[in-house]
């Protein structure tokens, strides 16, 4: 996922950002309400982390900035444990979800996949071919006779097809997929794109999985048998002579 973490600590933003980065997240940075206001409304992200005590002003400014032009983005409130009167006010600003501090890293991950699940309606794991990606565990894996075998791919392969798949079966665009694995100062190119998914295609073979471009569209993940069938339906209406 691409995430926006805004938080004005710097030892516990440093410790959350190793720890996310481990995870295989994109994380954008912000440490006032004005830096998130404004990277939340040039960048799109699956997720904000969000503490409300800043220096500038309420991280509640920026929620509720979003909110009011129709931003959905699953919001995730960090905020002291003792303070009730900011969990309401948060959720009442339209935050999904909010953890008190100090919190459990792992708890910060779990939360993250269920405001997911909740915003996609998606499941843990899904599957297309023997490829399957277990999100609760961020891997994939791939079915066959010898049981299950992991998939591994590089963190930005690993993070376009995880972004394919989150639910396989829907077009994403290329300014989608280039503004999840670029950083702010550092957009990602179609013809670096292209050479990811070039790879992912290649490395995919003998899943039952595959990538097709959808000119003008984007890309989407579908089973591989499809393809098949419909060259092979292509290639046969070629081949029958006309009726006589």
């Amino acid at each position: 996922m691409r995430i926006l973490l805004v938080e004005d600590d710097a030892v516990l933003r440093d410790v959350m950002l190793r720890s996310l980065n481990d995870a295989g997240h994109r994380i954008d940075v912000a440490t006032t309400s004005a830096e998130a206001s404004h990277l939340w409304r040039v960048q799109k992200f699956d997720a904000v982390l969000l503490d409300l005590n800043l220096p500038d002003d309420s991280g509640l400014t920026s929620l509720r900035e979003a909110r009011s032009r129709g931003d959905r983005t699953p919001v995730l409130i960090l905020t002291a444990r003792n303070r009730t009167d900011e969990r309401i006010a948060g959720l009442d600003a339209g935050a999904d979800d909010y953890l008190g501090k100090p919190f459990d890293l792992g708890e910060v991950e779990a939360r993250l996949r269920a405001m997911a699940r909740r915003a996609h309606g998606i499941d843990d794991r899904c599957e297309v071919g023997s490829l399957v990606l277990d999100r609760k565990a961020g891997r994939f894996f791939t079915n066959g006779a010898q049981g299950t075998v992991p998939f591994e791919l590089p963190a930005r392969e690993f993070e376009v097809l995880r972004e394919l798949m989150t639910p396989p079966g829907h077009v994403v665009s290329k300014r989608v997929l280039s503004g999840k694995l670029s950083s702010f100062d550092d957009a990602l190119g179609d013809n670096a794109l292209e050479a990811f998914i070039s790879r992912l295609r290649k490395k995919l073979a003998g899943t039952g999985a595959t990538i097709r471009t959808l000119r003008g569209l984007g890309y989407v993940v579908e089973p591989e048998q499809r393809l098949s069938d419909a060259a092979s339906t292509t290639a046969a209406a070629t081949a029958s002579p006309p009726a006589a």
